[in-house]
């Protein structure tokens, strides 16, 4: 190419680049600012609903008085006239109040505070014939009806606890209290009701130990063993109903259940030697 036309060309193009630049600001408008004003929206307030108080609810009038009703309860299912009345009495003591009624064929209820407890505890109680036949063959052998023999001992052994004993016959009733004794006919009655209740509150233990504490029960096994050792429990076969219940209730740790297992077998073997 000729370089005369070259240099023309170049000049031509460096001579035209200001006129595009200004034709490109030329074509820019400036960015108006927005006047437009927000707008706030203002709830409508909302009228407050009416708050309907509750009903107070009713009062349950048999609250107000639930040992009387307990009581009253108690009568209406009543199946027995008592005939012996039982009661053992020592603050401090772990059972410090019992009572047991029962009628001639050995139905009856016992009665037990617990030291640790406020109120008064209740079961139902049907003592076995072997327990009814030590009962009758006592009182027989005192009399105890038409005695005015005194069974305290010439010394006070309350610290041990008093115990009363009640006979209510043919229109006659007597009542014997002494907290030791050297009649061994009197000495077998109070020995014989501390055994009845002590079988009826270990029961009461166990069955709240095994809804509520199972790993109590293994020592309340040990406890029944040791009453029975020391031969403390009125009629040991009379147990073996609720026992065998235990002794396949998986609830139960399995030592407790092989304790309640050996327990069975010594009960039964003895039963078989009588």
């Amino acid at each position: 190419m000729n370089p005369r036309l070259i240099k023309f060309v170049l000049f031509a193009l460096i001579a035209a680049m200001p006129l595009a630049v200004a034709a490109q600001t030329s074509k820019r408008k400036p960015t108006k600012k927005s006047t437009s004003k927000k707008t706030t929206t203002t709830a409508t307030p909302q009228p407050t609903p009416e708050v309907i108080p509750d009903t107070p609810p009713k009062k349950n009038e048999r609250e107000a008085d639930g040992k009387t009703n307990s009581r009253e309860a108690i009568n209406k299912t009543q199946t027995y006239k008592p005939v012996y009345v039982y009661t053992f009495d020592r603050p401090g003591f772990v059972y410090s109040n019992l009572k047991i009624e029962h009628d001639e064929k050995g139905k009856g209820r016992i009665w037990f505070k617990k030291d640790s407890f406020d109120e008064t505890l209740d079961d139902p109680i049907e003592l076995s014939p072997p327990t009814l036949e030590k009962l009758n063959a006592a009182f027989t052998a005192l009399n105890f009806l038409d005695s005015t023999e005194d069974y305290q001992y010439e010394r006070d052994f309350s610290n041990l606890g008093n115990v009363s004993v009640t006979m209510n016959r043919d229109g006659k009733t007597r009542t014997a209290k002494y907290n030791w004794t050297d009649n061994k006919h009197a000495k077998l009655l109070m020995d014989i009701y501390r055994a009845i209740a002590n079988e009826y509150t270990w029961k009461f233990e166990f069955t709240l130990a095994r809804e509520n504490q199972p790993l109590f029960t293994p020592g309340l096994i040990d406890a029944l063993d040791g009453y029975l050792g020391r031969n403390e429990i009125a009629d040991p076969p009379h147990l073996l109903p609720f026992l065998n219940g235990l002794s396949t209730d998986e609830r139960l740790p399995l030592i407790a259940r092989n304790h309640v297992r050996k327990i069975i077998e010594k009960i039964e073997k003895n039963a078989a030697k009588k």
